[in-house]
């Protein structure tokens, strides 16, 4: 089952090999890997994607907790969430078929980013399928993709933080009670 990890690590050099050593330790393949400047400044935001077992799950937190570095990390597979993944996709573009490009672009609402006389760059943001869905089309004309470069998946919780994640954005515990019960309080009166 794929798993999907967020970390908040230290902006410091070779925090990003240490967790791929542990992966590599823990004999687990990396399926996506993204990472960037997050809300508080000094961490960077890190988001992991592996298929793991159930067991594995709970080793894979509990190490990647015992590493230097690292703040807070959260498991997401099952919790409500948004999930996105950027891709740049260079095809061949003649005259001739660049009308056809530019409607499939915009079937799948993705935009031209870049436009040469024999190539294009076409910039998609998306679920992984659908991004998968354009680039099946364009492979149907042989020759016509020249270059894709990915992001990897970039995932979000829906809705309320978890104590955690807004321990480690540096919130004070009063400002999270707070919340908590302002939410519970709009759930009360929707009831």
């Amino acid at each position: 089952m794929l798993h999907t990890f967020v970390a908040y690590v230290e902006d410091r050099p070779g925090v990003l090999t240490r967790v791929a050593s542990l992966f590599r330790r823990l004999n687990i393949n990396i399926n996506s890997l993204t990472v960037g400047r997050s809300e508080r400044p000094g961490l960077s935001r890190l988001t992991l994607v592996c298929e793991a077992s159930a067991e594995a799950v709970h080793r894979i937190r509990a190490s990647l907790f015992k590493l230097e570095n690292v703040v807070d990390v959260d498991d997401i597979a099952q919790a409500p969430s948004v999930t996105r993944e950027l891709a740049l996709i260079k095809v061949a573009a003649s005259p001739r078929n660049r009308a056809q490009i530019f409607d499939l672009a915009e079937v799948f609402r993705a935009r031209i980013v870049d436009l040469t006389s024999e190539s294009l760059i076409i910039e998609m943001t998306g679920v992984e399928s659908k991004i998968e869905g354009l680039i099946e089309i364009l492979r149907e004309d042989d020759g016509r993709i020249l270059e894709i470069c990915r992001s990897g998946k970039m995932t979000m919780r829906r809705g309320h933080h978890v104590s955690s994640v807004v321990r480690a954005m540096g919130v004070a515990e009063a400002a999270v009670e707070e919340d908590e019960s302002a939410v519970e309080g709009a759930a009360d009166e929707v009831q």
